[in-house]
Protein backbone atom coordinates (compact mmCIF):
# COMPACT_ATOMS: atom_id res chain seq x y z
CA UNK A 1 0.00 0.00 0.00
CA UNK A 2 1.19 3.24 -1.07
CA UNK A 3 1.19 5.86 1.46
CA UNK A 4 -0.32 9.26 -0.08
CA UNK A 5 1.82 12.08 -0.07
CA UNK A 6 0.54 15.19 1.52
CA UNK A 7 1.88 18.19 0.34
CA UNK A 8 1.65 21.50 1.74
CA UNK A 9 1.90 25.25 -0.26
CA UNK A 10 5.35 26.47 0.85
CA UNK A 11 6.24 30.35 -0.24
CA UNK A 12 8.06 30.39 -3.42
CA UNK A 13 12.05 31.39 -3.25
CA UNK A 14 14.10 32.89 -5.64
CA UNK A 15 12.93 35.91 -7.62
CA UNK A 16 9.85 36.16 -9.46
CA UNK A 17 7.13 38.69 -10.67
CA UNK A 18 3.53 38.08 -9.94
CA UNK A 19 1.50 40.86 -11.05
CA UNK A 20 -1.33 40.55 -13.25
CA UNK A 21 -2.76 42.07 -16.24
CA UNK A 22 -6.02 43.18 -15.35
CA UNK A 23 -4.41 45.18 -12.77
CA UNK A 24 -2.18 47.12 -14.73
CA UNK A 25 -4.76 47.97 -17.46
CA UNK A 26 -6.43 49.30 -14.77
CA UNK A 27 -4.07 51.56 -13.16
CA UNK A 28 -2.62 52.21 -16.74
CA UNK A 29 -6.42 53.50 -17.84
CA UNK A 30 -7.31 55.01 -14.58
CA UNK A 31 -3.93 57.21 -14.98
CA UNK A 32 -4.52 58.32 -18.17
CA UNK A 33 -7.71 59.53 -17.69
CA UNK A 34 -7.17 61.29 -14.82
CA UNK A 35 -3.62 62.87 -16.30
CA UNK A 36 -5.69 63.83 -19.88
CA UNK A 37 -8.25 65.66 -17.46
CA UNK A 38 -6.08 67.52 -15.66
CA UNK A 39 -3.84 68.49 -18.28
CA UNK A 40 -0.78 66.22 -16.75
CA UNK A 41 -1.16 67.09 -13.06
CA UNK A 42 -1.81 63.66 -12.16
CA UNK A 43 0.88 62.39 -14.32
CA UNK A 44 2.75 61.73 -11.60
CA UNK A 45 0.45 60.18 -9.67
CA UNK A 46 -0.08 57.70 -12.53
CA UNK A 47 3.54 57.05 -12.38
CA UNK A 48 3.54 56.34 -9.03
CA UNK A 49 0.51 53.65 -9.12
CA UNK A 50 2.23 51.87 -11.89
CA UNK A 51 6.06 51.95 -10.17
CA UNK A 52 4.41 50.85 -7.15
CA UNK A 53 2.28 47.82 -8.77
CA UNK A 54 5.14 46.88 -10.75
CA UNK A 55 7.63 46.95 -7.37
CA UNK A 56 5.20 45.90 -5.02
CA UNK A 57 5.01 42.71 -7.32
CA UNK A 58 8.30 41.68 -7.59
CA UNK A 59 10.28 38.99 -5.43
CA UNK A 60 14.04 39.11 -5.75
CA UNK A 61 15.78 36.34 -3.52
CA UNK A 62 12.56 35.47 -1.69
CA UNK A 63 12.46 38.67 -0.30
CA UNK A 64 9.62 41.26 -1.33
CA UNK A 65 10.51 44.49 -2.80
CA UNK A 66 8.47 47.51 -1.48
CA UNK A 67 7.33 50.96 -3.40
CA UNK A 68 7.72 54.07 -0.82
CA UNK A 69 7.15 56.75 -3.17
CA UNK A 70 4.45 59.15 -3.12
CA UNK A 71 3.04 61.59 -6.05
CA UNK A 72 3.67 64.83 -3.99
CA UNK A 73 7.48 64.02 -3.82
CA UNK A 74 7.37 63.41 -7.46
CA UNK A 75 5.31 66.28 -8.66
CA UNK A 76 7.76 68.41 -7.03
CA UNK A 77 11.14 67.24 -8.88
CA UNK A 78 8.55 66.80 -12.00
CA UNK A 79 8.04 70.81 -12.34
CA UNK A 80 11.74 71.21 -11.89
CA UNK A 81 12.51 68.74 -14.32
CA UNK A 82 9.76 70.15 -16.53
CA UNK A 83 11.24 73.69 -15.75
CA UNK A 84 15.48 72.73 -16.69
CA UNK A 85 13.54 71.12 -20.34
CA UNK A 86 12.37 74.65 -21.52
CA UNK A 87 15.25 76.76 -19.80
CA UNK A 88 17.83 74.19 -21.88
CA UNK A 89 15.24 73.75 -24.87
CA UNK A 90 14.89 70.72 -24.21
CA UNK A 91 18.17 68.90 -23.66
CA UNK A 92 17.75 68.23 -19.69
CA UNK A 93 15.07 65.58 -21.63
CA UNK A 94 17.85 63.54 -22.48
CA UNK A 95 18.44 62.80 -18.43
CA UNK A 96 15.06 62.98 -17.43
CA UNK A 97 14.93 58.84 -17.75
CA UNK A 98 17.89 58.21 -15.60
CA UNK A 99 16.46 61.26 -12.89
CA UNK A 100 13.52 59.72 -12.75
CA UNK A 101 14.86 55.83 -12.19
CA UNK A 102 17.05 57.40 -9.82
CA UNK A 103 13.80 58.60 -7.79
CA UNK A 104 11.95 55.22 -7.75
CA UNK A 105 15.32 52.91 -7.26
CA UNK A 106 15.75 55.53 -3.93
CA UNK A 107 11.93 54.61 -3.08
CA UNK A 108 12.57 51.47 -3.56
CA UNK A 109 13.40 48.72 -0.40
CA UNK A 110 13.05 44.98 1.16
CA UNK A 111 9.57 44.35 2.78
Amino acid sequence: MEKASVTTQQPKSGSYFDGGLLDLFGWLLLGGILSSFTFGLFFPWTLCKIYGWQINHTVIEGKRLRFNGKAMGLFGKWIKWLLLCIITFGIYSFWLSVKLEQWKVENTSFE
